[in-house]
Order: C-alpha cells, then sequence, then structure tokens
C-alpha cells in the first residue's frame, strides 16, 4: 500500500505507513487523552475481551515477570499483572504512559527494536495492537527474543484479517468509512485514526505473520482468532537452551 501522508490541514496530526518512529510516537502523544474511551467505542467493548484473552494466553505464573511493550496507557499491563505477575509497561510514547501514570505497574520508556531489558531477563513478552505500528516489526520480534528467557513466552495480540469473506467486506468497510467518522466523535486526535486503518489493511494476514514470528528465532508458533479474525492472538516460544 502506497504511504498516504495527508496534506499541509493535516501534517503532524498522523503517521504514515512508513512508520517513522518520531511521528509515531507524536502521534500516540496526541491520542493519549483519550484513548482508551476512544479504544472502547471502536471496538464496541470488545478490548476488554481481548486484554483477557491476551493474559490467559501467555500463561504466566506468580512471581514471574513480563513485559508489555507498546503498552500505551498500561490498562493491559494493568491486566497482565493479576495474580500475583510482575508486569512492566514500556512504550515510546512518553505522553501515553503519563496519561497512565496513575496505573499501579512499573513502567520504562524504550522503542521496541531496541528494548532497555538485558539478555534472558523476562519470563514473558506481549505486544497487544503495536507490532502494527513498529517500523521493523521483524527486528523487534528479535529483540523480544534476546530478552526472554529459554522457554519464555511471546504473545502478540493485533488485527488480523476476518476469516469469513462476507464479514471480511463488511469490516474493511467499517474500516475505511465508519472508523475514522466515529474518532472524530470521541478521539482527541481522529485523524490518527486513518493511519489505524490503513495500516491494519497493510498487515498480514494469521498465516504470514506466524511465518515472521517464526523467522525471528521463535518457536512452536500457533495462532487463534478472537472475533471472527478481527483480531488474532499469536503464540510462541523461545527455543530451550
Amino acid at each position: 500500500m502506497v504511504d498516504r501522508r495527508g496534506d499541509a490541514a493535516t501534517a503532524g496530526a498522523r503517521a504514515g505507513l512508513d512508520k517513522r518512529p518520531a511521528d509515531v510516537a507524536a502521534m500516540f502523544d496526541r491520542v493519549a487523552r483519550r484513548y482508551d474511551l476512544t479504544n472502547t467505542v471502536l471496538s464496541a467493548g470488545r478490548d476488554v475481551a481481548w486484554r483477557r484473552a491476551t493474559r490467559e494466553a501467555l500463561g504466566a505464573r506468580p512471581g514471574q515477570t513480563v513485559l508489555d511493550v507498546a503498552a500505551g496507557t498500561a490498562v493491559s499491563t494493568v491486566e497482565l499483572a493479576s495474580g500475583g505477575v510482575r508486569a512492566i509497561a514500556c512504550d515510546f510514547s512518553q505522553g501515553m504512559l503519563r496519561a497512565g501514570a496513575a496505573r499501579p505497574v512499573p513502567k520504562v520508556a524504550g522503542d521496541a527494536t531496541a528494548l532497555p531489558l538485558a539478555d534472558a531477563s523476562v519470563d514473558g513478552v506481549v505486544i497487544s495492537f503495536g507490532l502494527r505500528n513498529v517500523v521493523d516489526p521483524d527486528a523487534a520480534l528479535r529483540e523480544f527474543a534476546r530478552v526472554t528467557r529459554p522457554g519464555g513466552t511471546l504473545v502478540v495480540c493485533e488485527f488480523s484479517s476476518p476469516t469469513w469473506a462476507p464479514f471480511r467486506t463488511v469490516y474493511t468497510e467499517y474500516l475505511m468509512r465508519a472508523l475514522p467518522r466515529i474518532a472524530r466523535a470521541v478521539s482527541s486526535n481522529p485523524e490518527a485514526y486513518v493511519y489505524l486503518a490503513e495500516s491494519i489493511r497493510a498487515w498480514p494476514d494469521q498465516p504470514a505473520l506466524a511465518r515472521r514470528i517464526g523467522a525471528a528465532g521463535w518457536a512452536g508458533v500457533e495462532w487463534r482468532d478472537l472475533t471472527g479474525g478481527v483480531v488474532a492472538l499469536h503464540r510462541a516460544r523461545t527455543p530451550h537452551a
């Protein structure tokens, strides 16, 4: 898909599909204030179930440490931290981290392609609706493997491709027509959601993403669809030493 960045009236309000890190971070800084509300409205409340499914797929045990990359306001990190798990929120948008400052989980500013963690320092990594926004997703997947202990778990929760063709057609219409209109009513930066729709359409489907995860050094890659394939959960493990 061709990168469309908008004209002078919207310049700087949204990122382009080249995903330049500074542009993406600035865009998320601008949506931070109403980010959680907008997500709930745009997903018709399904975001709560998606977070729960992601935590269950990770399967972290009490006392383990997990890293939540692209954590935004840390609402997903709080979900991961239930049951005695130490969950760390990491995001490269400081505006998003500030918006979630009241949430009682540790937070660190960091880029998915160069995480500020030591090798083999966490038991699992989660990235929800963030891998699509990384300038080099394959480098990020390799970086996740670097910081994860042998036998640790990766879960990628990301928008995907509905499996039933008629539903896929309806969903695509929603992305490109209805979603931007709804965002104008609730978001603090509605132009960012034009980028959101475009980036979802440009993202690989479930089998293609599974191949990329495997190519980055992860083993046992599997996935399951949520909400008819609107979202997919990909799960994998680092090989044992």
